[in-house]
């Protein structure tokens, strides 16, 4: 198993962000997790990623514990994280953006050999020679995501990737999810396009207030009376 959850949990004051959260993720498996806004995606991201501070019980990746680890040990070990808004230096071409984006030691200098791989599966190979600042918003996003997966990740968290892309972006970024999967990459999807999370996730989460309310097939979840009453706001 690439990553199990135990009983993870995060209070915000008086507020139970999340509570007792339990996921497992194989290797070259695509995580959909989903839920209204407040149900604690983000959150989880966070606490993943090492952002915010875990028991180092509630998670272990390829066997090893990392709740104890900060944000930059969990990196090393091939946990790398996207955000809703791209973080990019505009001035630096796309190369170095990549390059940028290695842990320290393995940035500069690179091998252009190397990041070719992960610019050719976003999409970005006739691109590598140009500023950040002039890519269009769609390929910033794919940049930044090529940016995660440099270092030759074993899981990435995805945090609304789809957020502001056209329609044919959205198709791009899908068939990139699925070549990261084919790559034997881990990957949990958090995302509000729905036609992008069901079309690339082999199985889906719900959350709603903090707790998951189920787990499965997307068309298992999406079948599921009470997914589609706190999700969808349908009446059952």
């Amino acid at each position: 198993m690439l990553l199990a959850v135990r009983g993870l949990a995060c209070r915000y004051g008086g507020v139970q962000a999340l509570s007792g959260l339990d996921l497992d993720l194989a290797a070259g498996e695509v995580l959909g997790l989903i839920g209204p806004n407040g149900s604690g995606k983000s959150t989880t991201l966070d606490l993943l990623a090492g952002l915010r501070p875990s028991p180092p019980d509630t998670l272990r990746l390829a066997g090893q514990p990392i709740g104890h680890l900060p944000a930059h040990r969990r990196a090393r070990l091939g946990l790398r994280r996207t955000f809703q808004e791209p973080r990019l230096v505009a001035a630096l071409t796309v190369r170095e953006n990549l390059a940028a984006a290695l842990p320290v030691g393995r940035g500069w200098p690179w091998r252009r050999k190397d990041d070719m791989p992960w610019l050719e599966a976003c999409g970005l190979a006739h691109d590598a020679g140009r500023l950040a600042g002039e890519l269009s918003f769609g390929a910033r996003r794919r940049l930044e995501l090529a940016c995660a997966l440099s270092p030759g990740p074993r899981l990435v968290l995805l945090d609304e990737p789809a957020a502001g892309l056209t329609e044919e972006e959205v198709g791009m970024l899908g068939e990139t999810i699925l070549r990261i999967r084919r790559a034997g990459v881990g990957v949990v999807l958090v995302d509000h396009v729905m036609r992008l999370v069901m079309a690339v996730s082999d199985r889906l989460a719900v959350l709603e207030r903090g707790c998951k309310i189920a787990e499965g097939s997307p068309a298992a979840v999406s079948a599921d009376p009470r997914v589609r009453r706190v999700y969808l706001g349908e009446e059952t």
